[in-house]
């Protein structure tokens, strides 16, 4: 008897060939964006494993997250079925062992140490591809460092790529995309396929520091920073002129307090280490605010004052930063 034709006979090229679905996403990392992240993947449908360092951190993750679903019950965003469900579907440990069954896995770790993070961040690809499959793709969440040098580590860089979500996840659009010179097609192609079952937007970038939205963010939040210690106007007073007349979300000091100014000075850091550029340098108003101890909205006190996350009142003057 004539064997019975296989449905990927009829196809045009062995690239047509149907893939097996997505269904199971690694996050390395439960901070703030490590949560945004694992708390929008699930109620995409997906299971999510996440690790971070200890049981308590774990349990903060899964508890902050918690807490954001039932914000958004409160705002009947959200129904109380859709919360458990969403619930379900995450579970976190500090054992790499529960990524073994991940098809993707993002790299979203947050780090207090100064200056660059990047053997900390290969040391997590390393121990992810430990346990992963072969054709599990590893992907970063950093959009200051080069994807290459993390994969550079690794037995199989091919599998890697950059993938840089921007807060609030939820509600923005896109994802940058970057793939570095030894990224498979097969892992761009998987990377892409996550992002449209997400519902989001694929940006492609071809590897650069920074990419397009850190880059862009850097020298706007410097210059209000040069306005300011000029003494050209409030914090209030340029935030709202941008927010206004640009429809941005948020006004530069604004937009520095959410990302944690702590933060904000790596990403400059690592810009003017890479470029040189003295538009990608630290404002002397972001060291004197981190040094303080003043990150923004996780101190509670920043270029604002906060109450949660609302900022109740300007808490850097002109006259504070130049004496």
């Amino acid at each position: 008897m004539a064997e019975q034709p296989k449905l990927e006979d009829f196809a045009l090229e062995a690239k047509m060939q149907p893939k097996g679905a997505l269904s199971t996403i690694g996050v390395i990392g439960c901070g703030a964006m490590g949560q945004e992240i694992v708390k929008y993947v699930s109620q995409q449908g997906f299971d999510v494993r996440f690790v971070d360092v200890n049981d308590e951190v774990v349990k903060e993750g899964i508890r902050d997250i918690e807490e954001a679903l039932d914000a958004k019950i409160a705002h009947w965003g959200l129904t109380e079925s859709e919360k458990k469900a969403t619930l379900t579907r995450i579970e976190g440990s500090t054992d790499y062992k529960i990524l073994k069954d991940c098809d993707l896995i993002i790299e979203a770790i947050n780090t207090a140490t100064k200056g660059t993070s990047i053997y900390q961040r290969q040391e997590v690809f390393k121990n992810v591809e430990a346990i992963v499959p072969k054709d599990s793709v590893i992907v970063s969440n950093t959009s200051t460092l080069m994807i290459s040098d993390l994969a550079s580590v690794l037995k199989y860089p091919g599998r890697t790529l950059g993938m840089h979500f921007m807060s609030p996840v939820e509600n923005v659009r896109i994802v940058e995309v970057v793939r570095h010179v030894k990224t498979t097609d097969e892992a761009h192609d998987t990377a892409a396929k996550f992002v449209r079952m997400i519902n989001k937007e694929l940006i492609q970038v071809h590897e650069s520091p920074g990419n397009i939205t850190t880059r862009m963010t850097v020298p706007m939040i410097n210059e209000a920073c040069n306005i300011l210690m000029e003494g050209v106007a409030s914090v209030k007073d340029i935030d709202y002129s941008m927010t206004t007349t640009f429809g941005n979300q948020y006004g530069p000091f604004e937009l520095a307090d959410k990302i944690g100014l702590d933060k904000l000075q790596r990403w400059m850091d690592n810009l003017y280490q890479e470029f040189g550029e003295q538009k990608y340098k630290a404002s002397p108003v972001i060291k004197r605010l981190v040094r303080a101890n003043h990150l923004g909205r996780k101190t509670e006190i920043g270029f604002y004052k906060y109450k949660g996350s609302q900022p109740v009142e300007q808490a850097v003057t002109c006259a504070q930063i130049t004496d």
